[in-house]
């Protein structure tokens, strides 16, 4: 594993209500702002994100959340710089797959008052450009078959359906294509910020 960056990489733009937010490499220390975001999503985010409902994650699950290197974990959360407690809103994984150099594990998510703002979109677009950076060419998303908006978003970045067990489905992504779809749509308005800073 590579050292994770010595201090966070930051992105300031803006959500489609024009409201401020910086995106930023997640690190160890953001245990409790993981931990305060994951109960602040519904149960039913959190069992969409998770495959389960309940409120508090177990400490193994926000260890293993936050122990990012930004090579073969990398991870991005997004603050909402409007409020004066400075709240995580979201996050963005990508886990490298162990037999698969070339390909990483994919999940997104964001409290439920945020979304409909493109912050779903920003983030993703987020670690897109990053893990490109890092050499993955290829994400695997798998979902639960009744998340009809994962599976909608997916698809539009040009998600190709591989398989499924039991209710959980398996799309993959290939990175530069999901990439020049949300460039071209540059939706949200923020999305350029995003663009500008990966060059």
């Amino acid at each position: 594993m590579q050292p994770a960056h010595a201090q966070p990489i930051q992105i300031h733009t803006r959500l489609e209500n024009d409201s401020p937010v910086c995106l930023r490499t997640i690190r160890e220390d953001d245990r409790e702002l993981m931990r305060i975001g994951i109960e602040q999503m519904s149960q039913r985010s959190r069992y969409l994100r998770f495959f389960s409902g309940a409120r508090t994650a177990p400490a193994w699950v926000i260890e293993r959340l936050v122990a990012t290197d930004g090579h073969d974990h990398i991870a991005w959360g997004a603050i909402d710089m409007a409020k004066d407690d400075k709240p995580a809103i979201g996050a963005v994984h990508a886990f490298r797959d162990a037999e698969d150099d070339d390909c990483a594990e994919f999940s997104v998510a964001v409290i439920d008052e945020y979304h409909g703002l493109g912050l779903g979109k920003l983030l993703t677009a987020t670690i897109l450009l990053d893990a490109l950076e890092e050499k993955i060419t290829e994400f695997s998303v798998n979902m639960l078959a009744d998340n009809a908006g994962a599976r909608r978003f997916t698809q539009s970045l040009g998600g190709r359906f591989v398989g499924s067990d039991l209710n959980v489905l398996e799309y993959v992504l290939d990175v530069e294509t999901a990439i020049a779809r949300l460039k071209a749509d540059c939706d949200p308005p923020g999305m350029a910020e995003v663009f500008k800073a990966f060059g």
